[in-house]
């Protein structure tokens, strides 16, 4: 567990990074630092700012750009404050590095750097997928010598571990790539694949990172719920994530004794819309018991998707065979979407017309009975909800998770 392990002070976090980010790497390059958003823990103010000081008499350029995937875009304002530059440094010390957020579905923010054969796809997915993928990405990667990723790694729901090149694919990919391996994902199954370091999604995202023509450096980090770090690994994105993911094994993943009949998932404030609170579900999907309840308290939640909201509420959250003894029916659908439904609503059956998934989930936010229903999930009003009367009851048959969604809970074998 997390606070049985060292973690690293700020004097050697800066450390870390001097002696990584050399003079003799990085000399007159011109430099694209891809960060997370602002749905990650992560203590971007140090690392930023250790990467700036190493860098800035040392490159040419130091750009950053945020890998949203298809996450709504961030204010210059919203990302200077997530990097801890104030107004007054921002417009002095930081006026030449320019922010840029991604734009997945505008064609002209984008190029092709290859194709996934459909001898490619069925070889990498065991033969569950065989088809044609362009492989386009943000083509702001044609103006810069190296491209430095900086970022988390945590257990993840579609390719197994986060970090190391998802940040390129899908961090900064267009759309036909991300959905092709989303559902991927969705048919190899959440339980299938979180927090399993070597998966055929991972193998989608390595080989396509192999044909940006650019340099790919990263700085890949540990960090508990605390915001402690506990590593930060440099080198190329297959070789810093490898020991990141490693590391993230230990520091991400409870052991449980035996699954819970109720489990409060309590989403935190970065989970500002459904689409990045059902990590809440994805992480805890494993330990509910059958025919049991998982809530996802979100006082503050008030929407489905900004990006995706629309389509959700035409298709709801349903578990996988829903779509796959169906798939006539949602062909106008981004794959990507009914990948993200699959895995909020969890394992399932559709027979004979029926769906009967193995747990319920229910949504306690500001998002409305009506709606719940229509979506095909469960409602609470979370006013009703007392965090405490959850506490210590794990025998019981109910846990509570105080802050879900980046630590992954198990059964033990």
């Amino acid at each position: 567990m997390a606070d049985t392990l060292p973690t690293l002070s700020k004097d050697a976090v800066r450390q870390i990074i001097a002696q990584s980010l050399t003079p003799g790497e990085y000399r007159d390059q011109r430099v694209l630092l891809i960060i997370p958003d602002n749905t990650r823990t992560a203590p971007l103010p140090l690392l930023f700012d250790a990467v700036f000081q190493t860098l800035r008499s040392t490159v040419k350029q130091l750009d950053v750009l945020v890998a949203l995937g298809t996450h709504p875009p961030m204010s210059d304002v919203a990302i200077s404050e997530m990097l801890g530059i104030t107004p007054k440094e921002r417009g002095g010390l930081f006026a030449n590095v320019q922010f840029f957020n991604h734009d997945w579905d505008n064609p002209d923010a984008l190029v092709q750097v290859g194709t996934l054969t459909k001898a490619d796809t069925f070889e990498i997915s065991n033969g569950l997928m065989e088809e044609d993928v362009p492989v386009t990405i943000n083509k702001l990667v044609n103006d810069y010598d190296t491209l430095l990723v900086l970022g988390p790694v945590f257990p993840h729901e579609v390719v197994g571990f986060s970090g190391g090149n998802k940040y390129f694919f899908p961090g900064i990919a267009g759309a036909e790539i991300l959905n092709f391996f989303h559902w991927l994902g969705a048919l190899i199954s959440n339980v299938g694949i979180i927090g399993i370091k070597h998966t055929p999604v991972r193998a989608v995202v390595d080989r396509a990172a192999k044909m940006i023509p650019a340099t790919r450096r990263c700085l890949a980090f540990v960090v508990a719920k605390d915001g402690n770090l506990h590593g930060l690994f440099y080198g190329t994105p297959e070789a810093a994530w490898n020991e990141a993911s490693d590391l993230s094994s230990q520091v991400h993943i409870q052991w449980c004794d035996k699954p819970y009949q109720q489990v409060l998932s309590c989403a935190p404030l970065m989970y500002d819309e459904l689409w990045v609170a059902g990590k809440c579900m994805y992480k805890l999907e494993p330990v509910v018991a059958d025919g049991g309840e998982l809530i996802i308290f979100a006082p503050h939640l008030a929407h489905i998707s900004v990006t995706h909201g629309t389509l959700i509420e035409q298709i709801g959250y349903h578990c996988r065979p829903y779509f796959t003894e169906q798939m006539a029916k949602f062909t106008e659908f981004p794959r990507g979407v009914l990948a993200h439904s699959t895995h909020v609503r969890g394992a399932g059956t559709f027979e004979n017309g029926v769906e009967n998934c193995r747990v319920r989930v229910t949504l306690a936010s500001q998002i409305p009975p009506e709606v719940c229903e229509r979506i095909n999930l469960g409602y609470r009003d979370p006013a009703t909800i007392n965090i405490e009367d959850f506490a210590n009851r794990e025998d019981d048959g109910v846990l509570l998770v105080r802050k879900a969604g980046e630590m992954l809970y198990r059964l033990k074998p």
